[in-house]
């Protein structure tokens, strides 16, 4: 299947061009878009695409390929609309949009928003495990760690290319144009601290709101949102799950953390079932699972299978054979709407203005 690659940066880098380079049976990247030409030409010196953009425009109307991979960082909304209107499947990389306004604007087509983890060999295991002992009415809570380094810690020995060669007027209209959209979703006169929230909830968190939608659904109601420690610091929030119990989830900036850590544990009246995630730029880093069980038997469960090439292989059975993904336009939705869920409770905690749509 043909490919256009959008966005050139690290996770582009560090993950897509290692994986489409050794899966050459599914996938021919035929063009790459990438604000900087620095960018794009590195990338596509590394898989062999001749096309290289700084256009999304002009490579959408260039055409020759059958499907377009939205990488780039920031919302997505309008890239994805774009590819849609043109004809394109699209693979968009997390979040889909910063608003949902921009979901409400996109045209019927083939989109499949990309959450890695749900294509965890350990993840799906679990379901397995969830779906055997009864399903979400069965969980009496599920605790979420997250230990976040930084991302330059994380990606050092990636040895990435950088873009120098992007002119900064356009840089600036571009972050005017996302704050736009922040002030869409949470109101023009939302602060700082609301804002940034908002950004990890969509930036991150959204992973661990991709496994709840997975195993429980996502939640309805959001009861706590509290954050500590200079920017971006931690945050910790809690709510009900929809058939029952609760969870909690802790997430913690940690500069010079050893390594990125993150842990999902749902506990239900006969034991526990726990997953322990390495940092995602490492390929082939086995994800832990672990089965609590009756008299406290454990068993441990590895599978070394890459979750970003699951789901690269789930794309091209969508658009080849129809194959539903996991996250589709409605779960990506979803996922904006818990967001601004979370944004709006801490604002209403702490007296703090909130409009736009998570009024």
């Amino acid at each position: 299947m043909r490919i256009a690659l959008v966005g050139c940066g690290a996770v582009t880098q560090a993950v897509y061009v290692p994986l489409l380079s050794r899966r050459r049976d599914l996938f021919e990247v035929s063009a790459v878009c990438d604000l900087s030409q620095t960018l794009a030409d590195a990338v596509g010196d590394r898989l062999g695409a001749a096309r290289r953009y700084t256009s999304l425009e002009r490579m959408l109307a260039d055409g020759g390929y059958e499907a377009v991979v939205v990488l780039a960082s920031g919302s997505h909304g309008e890239t994805v609309r774009q590819a849609l209107q043109a004809g394109y499947a699209v693979l968009c990389e997390k979040p889909l949009a910063l608003t949902r306004a921009e979901v409400a604007a996109l045209p019927e087509g083939r989109l499949m928003v990309g959450y890695m983890k749900q294509y965890d060999p350990a993840v799906r295991r679990a379901e397995e495990v969830l779906a055997g002992l009864g399903g979400p009415g069965i969980i009496r809570a599920v605790e979420v760690t997250v230990l976040h380094p930084s991302g330059e810690s994380q990606l050092a020995f990636a040895n990435l290319e950088q873009a120098r060669d992007v002119d900064a007027g356009l840089l600036a209209t571009l972050r005017a144009a996302e704050n736009e959209l922040v002030s869409r979703a949470l109101g023009e006169s939302a602060p700082e601290p609301v804002r940034h929230l908002y950004g990890v909830a969509l930036g991150s968190i959204c992973h661990d709101l991709s496994l709840l939608r997975r195993f429980t659904g996502s939640p309805a109601e959001i009861s706590y949102v509290e954050t500590w420690g200079a920017a971006p610091g931690s945050i910790e929030i809690s709510g009900p799950l929809p058939a029952q119990g609760r969870f909690s989830l802790r997430w913690h900036y940690l500069e010079d953390y050893p390594a990125y850590r993150e842990t999902v544990v749902i506990h239900h009246d006969q034991g526990s079932i726990e997953l322990v995630f390495p940092s995602p730029y490492l390929m082939n880093a086995p994800t832990t699972l672990t089965v609590v069980s009756g008299g406290e038997s454990r068993t441990k469960w590895r599978d070394v299978t890459e979750a970003f090439e699951v789901q690269l292989a789930a794309f091209h059975a969508f658009v080849n054979d129809g194959k539903p993904p996991l996250t589709d336009v409605g779960g990506g939705l979803e996922d904006i709407v818990t967001a601004q869920r979370i944004a709006a409770r801490y604002a209403v905690q702490h007296e703090l203005p909130i409009g736009g749509e998570a009024a």
